[in-house]
């Protein structure tokens, strides 16, 4: 009996540690409004391959940031922000496989990546103002952005300072932040082909898919009782932490 109940244990571990992760991916979300990507591909990344993780954060992702698409800037936003979308789109689907390049363990790229963003966010450094019109410099983040995204399937860097450059106001910029993760996440499915043979629907998406949204509604209810500073303070410290012990598993 035992030994039957530690076969079943054994079984359920893999689904129960998606649910965990994407609960707790979708609760950072639902506080900060961002960051699902990057908790899901932390965590996974210490057990799971980093391409078998950014398959199963194609679906949660992009339901989630659909919601957050909505709001009356999107005309301003796509006539702002189509370089930056271009490059993401270009840089996600078809630049090289990072192993291709150097032998490098993809852990190791995320790891580093997740130091550096947390150091970042600790650091909040002020960043300068950029126009809109430099559409050049838009072109580059997403460029940037893309090959980040195709190397580790985390899409923040340098996404984030970048929209933060042109000094949006706050809903607009929540609104800009939903509009290119759900490009983001569009690109990244494209380059796993995630769209071919049923990928999406599959069981392991769909456990990950409900327990992301069951995050989401639990983040939203504690926004309202914490410090949002103290929260994403103590985040980013779990990112560089998180990052650290990816880097180790790498190296």
């Amino acid at each position: 009996m035992r030994r039957m109940d530690m076969t079943s244990f054994a079984a359920l571990a893999p689904w129960l540690g998606i649910g965990a992760v994407f609960v707790l991916a979708g609760g950072v979300k639902g506080v900060t409004g961002m960051g699902l990507p990057t908790v899901a591909m932390s965590l996974l990344g210490l057990w799971m391959a980093p391409a078998q993780a950014a398959a199963l954060l194609v679906m949660p992702s992009l339901v989630t940031n659909v919601a957050q698409c909505q709001g009356p800037a999107w005309r301003r936003l796509v006539t702002m922000l189509w370089p930056v979308w271009l490059g993401m789109v270009v840089m996600t689907v078809w630049s090289p496989d990072l192993a291709s390049l150097a032998p490098i363990d993809a852990r190791l790229a995320l790891g580093i990546i997740l130091v550096v963003y947390g150091l970042w966010g600790l650091w909040k450094p002020v960043v300068p103002q950029v126009s809109p019109r430099a559409w050049w410099i838009g072109l580059l983040a997403g460029l940037a952005t893309g090959f980040v995204t195709a190397s580790t399937a985390v899409f923040v860097l340098p996404l984030v300072p970048y929209l933060q450059a042109l000094k949006l106001d706050k809903d607009t910029m929540i609104q800009a932040l939903g509009l290119s993760f759900t490009v983001a996440t569009l690109s990244l499915a494209a380059r796993l082909h995630a769209f071919d043979g049923g990928g999406l629907l599959s069981m392991p998406s769909f456990v990950a898919l409900v327990a992301a949204v069951a995050g989401l509604g639990v983040g939203a209810a504690v926004r309202a009782r914490i410090s949002a500073v103290a929260f994403q303070r103590a985040l980013f410290l779990v990112f560089i932490a998180l990052g650290i012990a990816n880097l180790w598993r790498a190296l």
